[in-house]
């Protein structure tokens, strides 16, 4: 598969496999993060890896899944994620702002695992209080977001559509993601 591919595919999993993601695999995902670009090469962003099952099931209540049809969004016992990314812009290093230099570290995040057949679900509605103290996040952090991670249970698709922007899950389980036609997004020289 090649990166444009890779981009095609590429959908948001909430069910996971419990099966544990190698060290060697998360390490690699951090470092195509490492490499992302940077506003000004300030490089704020910087990573904790969770993968304990204690800090896991720790993790699981400060996250919101799927907004759009919570509850029946939420991964169910025995589907939950296996390891999470948190996110984190050291303000040591730059003073405000970071988020797309998190933005871009997190999509590399996620095409790698992709590379590795592991699902993800890159989440921002976080109680980051709770959080900061489970992960004893210092104050010179902030919390950008979390991803998601494990080996995919379940699969989603694309849906071409200008009529709604919601997803949605059919009777199979199989998740539905509207995304806007080309055609509608795309201009040429002019608006």
């Amino acid at each position: 598969m090649n990166v444009y591919e890779a981009i095609l595919i590429r959908r948001t999993i909430r069910r996971y496999q419990q099966k544990p993601i190698d060290e060697k695999i998360s390490d690699k995902l951090i470092n195509a993060a490492r490499v992302a670009p940077s506003a000004a090469n300030l490089q704020p962003c910087e990573y904790i890896i969770v993968n304990d099952k204690s800090i896991v099931d720790q993790i699981f209540p400060c996250l919101k899944w799927a907004g759009y049809i919570a509850p029946a969004g939420n991964p169910p016992e025995g589907e939950r994620p296996m390891a999470y990314i948190v996110v984190l812009l050291n303000r040591t290093w730059r003073k405000e702002g970071g988020e797309v230099d998190a933005a871009a570290a997190i999509e590399n995040i996620l095409l790698t695992a992709l590379e590795e057949d592991i699902a993800s679900c890159w989440i921002g509605s976080v109680d980051r209080d709770k959080l900061r103290q489970i992960l004893t996040v210092p104050d010179y952090c902030a919390i950008d977001s979390v991803v998601a991670l494990g080996y995919p249970n379940k699969q989603s698709v694309v849906e071409d559509s200008d009529n709604s922007i919601k997803y949605w899950k059919d009777d199979t389980g199989l998740f539905h993601v509207p995304k806007r036609k080309l055609e509608t997004i795309l201009h040429k020289n002019k608006y």
